[in-house]
């Protein structure tokens, strides 16, 4: 099976861009492409936590919900979110009403603050877990990395919760750590392009 579809502009990209009709924007415009913006960080740290167990496709259709929800995920203001904002999530239809992923997303929320109090910023510490590209596996051929491991145990041992090897790889996927649009995929060149003009912070 070929590992790109044609998109409806007549471009390969990634085959599983088409999986779903909400995939397309987000694979050429978000997927791979380098960030340093703290809340998008965070945001997608919390969503792919939410993720565990589901499909993507439940969780990009749920995210204004979850945004909604969360306070746009600004995590100073979700870090003093109370039992009563738990109550309040766990009969909120429009997310994953999960009362094990929502009190972590909260503990992250806190362990977040302490984080960028200690660091500086989320993005600093993230981006110092950047693999070396010429150490990955060919793109989409794997779900863990000996960085994503890394990352995932250097995130429990500050207290973070819910936020495994496999979650922190599709993370790293997501947001530009690594480029994995396969070969024949025309936001390869766009993303890789997009990572060599990017700074990391810190």
């Amino acid at each position: 099976m070929t590992e790109t579809i044609l998109g409806p502009d007549g471009q390969q990209r990634c085959r599983w861009s088409g999986a779903a009709p909400e995939f397309l924007h987000y694979h050429d415009t978000e997927w791979g492409f380098p960030v340093s913006d703290d809340v998008r960080l965070f945001e997608k740290l919390c969503l792919e936590s939410f993720q565990s167990g589901l499909s993507w496709r439940t969780i990009l259709g749920k995210r204004e919900n979850f945004r909604a929800a969360f306070a746009g995920f600004d995590y100073r203001q979700m870090a003093a979110f109370d039992d009563s904002d738990v109550k309040r999530l766990l009969t909120d239809a429009g997310i994953v009403r999960h009362r094990g992923k929502i009190e972590a997303t909260l503990n992250n929320a806190r362990r977040m603050c302490e984080l960028v109090e200690a660091e500086g910023s989320l993005a600093a510490f993230i981006w110092r877990y950047e693999p070396d590209p010429d150490a990955l596996p060919p793109p989409q051929a794997a779900s863990t990395s000996p960085a994503s491991v890394a990352l995932a145990k250097a995130l429990k041992k500050r207290g973070w919760k819910f936020l495994g090897p496999t979650t922190i790889y599709a993370f790293m996927q997501a947001m530009g750590l690594i480029n994995d649009h396969v070969e024949g995929c025309v936001h390869r060149a766009t993303a890789g392009k997009a990572r060599a003009a990017f700074v990391p912070p810190g």
